[in-house]
This record gives C-alpha cells, structure tokens and sequence, in this order.
C-alpha cells in the first residue's frame, strides 16, 4: 500500500529542537497544495463516547489549514442528540463551518460522553447546526460526496463504528449517482485508514459495538485499508501540554480535554491516543511512524476480530517503529493548532 510520507525535517526539528510543528508546516503544505496533491477526506467518527475523536478532528483540521488536506465531510457513527451540533462546533472554530455533516438515519449507536464535555462545548461554543434533524443522513451524504469527487481519489478515515460503511456499500441508487454503494467505492475511494481492532486478535470498542457491520463490511470491502489498532493509540498519551498551555484560550479542543482528563485516573498522564493515529497515517504516511503488517481482517459475529498474515493483500495493520513518547509529542503539536482564518 502505497501512503504519502513526511519529511524528517519538520519531525526533526519537533524532535531535538522543540519547535513547534505547526510553525513548519505552512511550507511544506503551500508546495503540496501547488502540487495538488491535498489528500480528499470523509472523516467517520463516533464523536462523543471518548475524546481522543476530538484530537484527531483538531489534527485533520491543522493538516488542512497546512495545505495537506481538502476535508470533504464530517460524519457521525452515533446518533445522540447533539452530534451533529459538536461536529459543526469543531469546523466552526476551525473557520470552515461550511463542511457538511452527517448523522445515521437508521439504526447507530447512542452512547455519549459520561465527561459532558459535548454538553459543555454546545453551551459554550458557536454553532449554527442546532439538532440532528438539520442535516442529511450519514449514507446519503456519503453518496453525494463520492459522487462529486474525481475516480480513485478519496481517502476514508474512520475512527469509530463501521455502521456507515457497511449501509454504505449495501446501498441503492439514488439522486447522486446511478451506482449501487459498493459500486460508488470501487469507483471514487482511493483507501481506507481506521482506527479499530486490535492485532493480531483480539475484541475492540469500534468493531464490537456494531458487530454486525464490521461483520458484513469486510467480507465485501473492496479497496486497501490501513488498521490502527487498540494496541497502537494505547501507548500514545497526549492532552496534558495542550491544558496546561496558557496561551491557548477559548478552544474547544482544549477545554474537551480541560473537563475529562481528571475525571479519570488512568488518564493523569494524558488520554490514550487512538484516533489520532489513524488521521496521521491517512495524510502523512506510516512509513516514518510505523511499521505494518499485511494481511487480511476475519471478524467474527461476536465483534472480535483476528489476522490472516498474507504479503499480497491489500490490508495491513500498524507495528511499532518510532518511539510512543516521540509519536505522541509530534501528535500534540499538531493538536495545539491554532486556526488560521480562511481567506
């Protein structure tokens, strides 16, 4: 699987120098942005049960402000009432509060932060989207957004439930393309980056809670797909730097963070840092970070899932590489972006 990589340099400097990655980064993302070689992305989240989903928007909202990204859609796997408000929070605050949203219509999980950080950021934050009703339903939006976009060209980062992808691919025609679903992503997705599962077996909190999807979906999913798995984000600690930096003030990816992390004792150390994994892979490349694994993903009806080891598939999986202490410095960095006004 082929995925852009980053230079060292910005990583080194972060690394050795502590200079901020975001005050290199504007370079690099102008050249590449000349070039057109912005990564097109469908961010899938289940914003809300945890809060490492709230890095990894922070993150893909500072490679887009850095030239690496064009975000096509922020789209919810969960359907309390208040998702979409809080995606729109987030795009908001990132100046591109035009990024359209989606919520599942059909059956999706309902869980929400037992932290109420979301309540928090809803009482707290500009947003224009008010409920859930207001936008389109997560499949549909999928089809609209595919449909528009060139051949081959569209990366998918999930970091939550596969519950859209699978209505996705089993999806009819309709008003945005011809195409049946599973049509639409051989013919407009370019690769899959997700955080879920855990490898080289195991049961994870983003197959698990929709068995039946992650069940379905990979027994027809027909594009390349990069895991990040449990056993990944887990050693990555990050939010402490980010509370703890004065100069940050009215952010509601600071005060995400601010609220929960002394709710819980197993995050004194900062929150483990799953979902920004998977948007660092999906715009930067794995090769500088990780090492991989290929093979194919077997889940099984119950939400565990296990690995089939084969050097031709399409699939693979992360391995460590890069010191966690180093990954999760150059994660937080990019996650103490501040927003830069669109012209």
């Amino acid at each position: 699987m082929k995925m852009r990589t980053i230079t060292l340099y910005p990583l080194l400097c972060l690394l050795l120098y502590g200079t901020p990655v975001h005050s290199l980064a504007g370079t690099e993302g102008s050249r590449d942005a000349r070039n057109n070689k912005k990564v097109r992305v469908i961010f899938d989240t289940d914003m809300g049960p945890d809060y490492d989903d709230v890095g990894a928007i922070a993150m893909l909202h500072a490679f887009a402000d850095s030239g690496y990204v064009t975000i096509l859609g922020t789209i919810a796997s969960t359907k309390y009432e208040g998702v979409a408000s809080v995606l729109n929070i987030f795009n908001t605050y990132f100046h591109r509060p035009g990024i359209p949203v989606g919520v599942p219509r059909q059956w999706a999980y309902t869980g929400k932060d037992p932290q109420h950080w979301t309540d928090s950021l809803i009482a707290r934050y500009p947003h224009t989207i008010k409920t859930n009703a207001e936008v389109p339903d997560a499949v549909s939006l999928y089809r609209k957004l595919l449909a528009e976009q060139p051949d081959n060209s569209v990366t998918v980062i999930t970091v939550g439930f596969f519950t859209n992808l699978n209505n996705l691919v089993h999806s009819g025609p309709d008003q945005y393309s011809r195409l049946s679903g599973l049509e639409l992503v051989k013919k407009k997705v370019k690769n899959l980056v997700s955080m879920a599962g855990k490898f080289p077996e195991g049961k994870e909190f983003n197959v698990y809670k929709d068995a039946a999807a992650a069940y379905e979906l990979f027994k027809v999913w027909p594009k390349p797909v990069l895991f990040s798995g449990w056993e990944i984000g887990q050693q990555i600690q990050t939010g402490l730097k980010l509370v703890n930096d004065a100069t940050i003030s009215n952010s509601p990816v600071k005060d995400a963070y601010r609220i929960s992390i002394p709710q819980a004792a197993s995050d004194q150390n900062g929150r483990m840092s799953w979902d920004q994994t998977a948007v660092l892979i999906a715009v930067k490349g794995y090769s500088n970070f990780f090492e991989i694994q290929k093979g194919t993903i077997e889940v099984e009806k119950d939400g565990s899932n296990k690995w089939i080891n084969k050097l031709e598939d399409k699939a693979a999986y992360l391995t460590p590489k890069m010191p966690y202490e180093q990954l999760a410095a150059y994660i937080e960095q990019w996650m103490m972006h501040r927003p830069i006004k669109q012209q």
